[in-house]
């Protein structure tokens, strides 16, 4: 559904604190996304998300308030909510504080507690910072650094905000801002699309986490020589013989003992497979993987990792997959691989629900992490290749014995031909750059996998599993191998993240309807769009999400850029083998400076009715109707399948 409200001025209404609390929690992404863009840039990323959270932490009122002199933003909600004295007054307290950051400090006088670094949210040995945009992104944020406090508040409740001039210097004044006109000019020298600040580069909820200095941090030791010492008591008096940590490593203490608990963490009763049996098995999954790598009879690795896997120490970095247990194993596992992988020591185990990596560092066993991804009703394609190493911005694959040929290619360059990848005699392949690397989507290489019959494309999503990429309608998705499939797949990988770290285990891009543009000619490939839905499919079932996009011809010859992103739906059955429909529109502009109204729907779409700021309807899956300007209400999509069935748009 489009929605798309007017603006109305709210009037001055008294807000308690349960009312301004209700509004922070119902918006509190919007209200530190406009924090985190007021701020001046200068104070550098992660002291600017730290700084938004807390300046909307602490905008609630202290008693009861006697009115509100700022009016909420009308885009994307509904009528009734146009106007919420809550949110304007929450509003209103974050932009004055944002403002007063930015102002100078004066000699003889104390600082506003805005200007001084946030106590609380604080995390310590990590830096956050938003996931990297685009180009365009980082050239708004640039030009934001150069403008005042007001001035980017300005930029901000008109963009943002969705604010006319007039409500735009009334806000400004309500926040104390002595001059909003000159804010206002100085908005008014930005010119860039305001759509730009919906962008992840400027989102504060949704954070990348990076260490900090550790050089510094090694030559602050003068406060941990009392921990250090206590811990090396402690250490020596644990490795003594008898029960202590010395030959489990970082694992914890033990706290329970029964034979069945002794066989799955004896490193003598851990399942191995034969080489072999992959090619007489009836299943080719996980289940008939070898034990491959050159430390898989390393009985104390093997050890240090299945003790680990039980007991984790505090010390131990642990990360497991949505929805996936991160329990000691019901039994001996299977053994996948047992090696060296850049600087570190690598084990893998299935134990036929999960696939489970334990790595330490060569040089001893801190610094070791575990990590658990859900592998059940794995098959040849989910079962083809797993991460084994991962560093900053490479990562290098353990492959499938039926793997026979591995290469690379960029699924931004659908016309470039696959690069061979080398693997060593255990089928781990070199370093290959991750796509999730801060690349600002420049390239996307996938891994190119064929198993003698089939051809498959594996991307990196951020966990133990790659996902497979495929396309086609729900009911029969087919792999990625043709150029039409990959040109597609170009368009929309950089829409990809947002399946990260969502335990997924397979992408599907559908080209559910193709629509010639009205007002361009309807020359073949030049005038022609095309509408897609692009879902992500998860190991537990659960916590899926659904993309529509627009794919508009492309600007220029041999430029890929990416679609648009008209509606999104998570955990929903549209656009999946359940329901196998889907229908989106979205507002577009053609050449000549015509705005339209356009909507598709999928084969078994009937008919199509807007209804709103726009009223039209037709027969069949797509409809065009001509606007003078683009709608300032909200407009309203629906339609109806061949038996009759209501269908909406995704959401």
């Amino acid at each position: 559904m489009l929605n798309v409200s007017t603006q109305e001025l709210a009037t001055p209404a008294p807000v308690d604190v349960e009312q301004a609390e209700a509004a922070l929690v119902e918006h509190y992404p919007r209200l530190v996304r406009i924090a985190y863009l007021v701020l001046p840039p200068s104070l550098g990323r992660n002291r600017r998300v730290l700084t938004a959270h807390a300046l909307v932490q602490r905008s609630l009122p202290r008693r009861r308030s006697t009115g509100v002199d700022a009016a909420m933003p009308g885009q994307r909600r509904a009528a009734g909510d146009a106007v919420d004295p809550g949110y304007a007054f929450v509003r209103g307290q974050v932009l004055r504080q944002a403002v007063d950051a930015g102002l100078p400090l004066k000699r003889g006088s104390l600082p506003k507690r805005a200007q001084l670094p946030p106590l609380l949210p604080h995390v310590w040995g990590l830096r956050l910072f938003p996931r990297s945009g685009g180009a365009d992104e980082l050239a708004l944020d640039q030009r934001l650094s150069t403008l005042s406090g007001p001035g980017r508040a300005a930029y901000v409740l008109r963009g943002l905000e969705r604010q006319g001039d007039a409500e735009v210097r009334r806000v400004l004044g309500a926040a104390g801002v002595e001059d909003p006109a000159a804010a206002l000019a100085e908005a008014d020298t930005v010119e860039m699309a305001h759509a730009l600040l919906e962008s992840p580069e400027f989102d504060p909820c949704s954070l990348q986490a990076r260490p900090t200095d550790l050089m510094r941090r090694r030559q602050h030791t003068k406060a941990a020589l009392a921990a250090l010492a206590a811990a090396v008591v402690c250490g020596a008096l644990l490795g003594l013989p008898g029960e202590g940590w010395g030959p489990d490593g970082a694992a914890a203490p033990a706290y329970a003992r029964n034979p069945v608990a002794e066989a799955a963490l004896d490193p003598g009763h851990v399942r191995r497979v034969a080489p072999a049996m992959w090619q007489r098995s009836a299943r080719t999954d996980f289940s008939v993987w070898p034990a491959r790598g050159g430390l898989v009879d390393d009985s104390a690795l093997l050890r240090r990792a299945l003790a680990v896997w039980a007991r984790p120490g505090r010390t131990v970095q642990v990360s497991a997959a949505p929805g996936t247990p991160p329990g000691p194993p019901m039994g001996p596992p299977q053994l996948l691989f047992a090696g060296e992988v850049d600087q570190a020591r690598v084990v893998l185990f299935h134990d036929g629900l999960r696939a489970v990596r334990y790595a330490e560092p060569k040089d001893g066993t801190a610094g070791a992490a575990i990590d658990f991804v859900r592998t059940d009703g794995a098959d040849t394609a989910s079962a083809a290749a797993l991460v084994v190493g991962r560093t900053a911005a490479n990562v290098r694959y353990l492959t499938a014995p039926w793997v026979r040929d591995v290469s690379v290619r960029d699924l931004l360059d659908p016309s470039s031909p696959a690069r061979p990848l080398e693997r060593d005699a255990h089928g781990v392949t070199h370093p290959v750059l991750s796509p999730l690397a801060p690349t600002q989507c420049r390239s996307w290489d996938v891994l190119e996998v064929r198993d003698g019959v089939t051809t498959r494309l594996l991307t990196d999503l951020g966990e133990l599993t790659p996902a497979r990429l495929t396309s086609g309608p729900p009911s029969a998705p087919v792999d990625v191998t043709d150029r039409a499939a990959r040109a597609e797949w170009a368009r929309t990988a950089c829409l990809l993240p947002m399946a990260r770290s969502r335990g997924v285990r397979s992408v599907n891009s559908w080209r559910f309807a193709e629509q010639e543009l009205p007002g361009t000619g309807g020359a073949a490939d030049g005038g022609t769009a095309r509408w897609l839905c692009t879902r992500a499919e998860t190991w537990r079932g659960t916590g899926s999400r659904a993309l529509a996009q627009l794919q508009a011809p492309e600007p220029k010859e041999g430029v890929v850029t990416a679609g648009t992103v008209v509606a999104k739906a998570d955990d929903a059955p549209g656009c999946g083998t359940r329901e196998p429909h889907v229908l989106a529109g979205a507002m577009w502009k053609s050449p000549d400076g015509q705005w339209y109204m356009l909507a598709a729907g999928s084969p078994r779409v009937a008919s199509i009715a807007v209804s709103g700021a726009v009223t039209d309807s037709a027969d069949g899956r797509l409809l065009a109707v001509k606007v003078e300007d683009k709608p300032t209400g909200e407009v309203r999509l629906g339609g109806r399948l061949e038996d009759g069935t209501k269908i909406g748009v995704l959401r």
